[in-house]
């Protein structure tokens, strides 16, 4: 059996959590795992032959170095890195205090950059290799109330399909998933404390972490640049960005639309709603 090397980042909740035992099923990869969260990411999984663990603070690159060199040690190479950890702090943006600029352009930007850099090394010397990293639909598109969100992820897919293009004649593929808004631990910290601010976040669909298993596959297959989650989203999001005073016109009544929407959930989660996330 032929084994692939792959580093997850993010793996102790949410979307990389469910990934990693989605590739750890399969059998025929030999896993590297790392978040920031050491307890969570060992509740969630035990270290084996074939799956290390690893804290990571993704802003370090001297803990990416550690990791990539613990994989190399012990996998011989780096098959697949998958940028998934990330993390939002939504707030209009006087509202935003400075120290969030840096972590939020930190956690969605820096990080994930550092470990392509530090992870493009190896694939290159190997000659192959994949780099999948998580954006967002916010990232195609200025989004009111999530404005350094929207930057960061703006900055991470730009760099991806730059990357893509630098990399394409040494055997290194880069895909850039932008979905839109993930049932994720993150999302719920919306339905307990989120307002105005959140409301665009919950104007379109609410994915979950299957939609990204498949899209993950997806990548895998075809070596897409980008795919976007749902497609007709993307589309609509890149209309928004080649015009975007449409957003004069259309923010107040997308505004109450998710917040409308945002409060059907909250009833749902609750037992008090029609079982359905769709507005009519």
């Amino acid at each position: 059996m032929t084994f692939k090397t792959a580093i997850i980042t993010g793996a102790a909740s949410g979307i990389g959590k469910h990934w990693a035992a989605t590739l750890l099923k399969q059998g025929d990869y030999q896993l590297v795992l790392a978040d920031v969260n050491e307890q969570g990411l060992r509740d969630a999984f035990s270290p084996s032959e074939s799956l290390r663990l690893h804290t990571l603070d993704i802003r370090s690159a001297e803990q990416w170095q550690r990791v990539v060199n613990d994989t190399l040690q012990h996998f011989g190479r780096i098959d697949y890195l998958f940028n998934i950890a990330g993390g939002g702090r939504q707030a209009f943006f006087l509202q935003q205090p400075i120290e969030n600029i840096d972590w939020v352009i930190d956690i969605n930007l820096k990080g994930p950059l550092v470990g392509m850099r530090v992870v493009g090394d190896v694939m290159t010397k190997q000659r192959s290799g994949h780099i999948i990293n998580v954006a967002s639909l916010a990232g195609l598109s200025p989004t009111p109330g999530n404005s350094l969100y929207s930057a960061a992820k703006s900055g991470l897919r730009n760099a991806s399909i730059a990357a893509a293009i630098e990399w394409r004649t040494m055997g290194i593929n880069v895909t850039v998933i932008s979905p839109d808004l993930v049932d994720t631990p993150l999302m719920q910290k919306h339905l307990e404390s989120g307002h105005e601010e959140v409301a665009l976040t919950y104007t379109g669909v609410t994915l979950t972490v299957e939609d990204l298993e498949q899209a993950f596959w997806k990548a895998m297959r075809d070596k897409p640049l980008e795919i976007n989650l749902p497609r007709w989203r993307g589309w609509l999001t890149k209309l928004n960005h080649l015009n975007p005073s449409i957003m004069l016109w259309l923010y107040e009544p997308m505004k109450r639309r998710g917040m409308k929407r945002l409060e059907q959930i909250r009833r749902q989660r609750s037992g008090q709603g029609n079982g359905t996330d769709s507005l009519s």
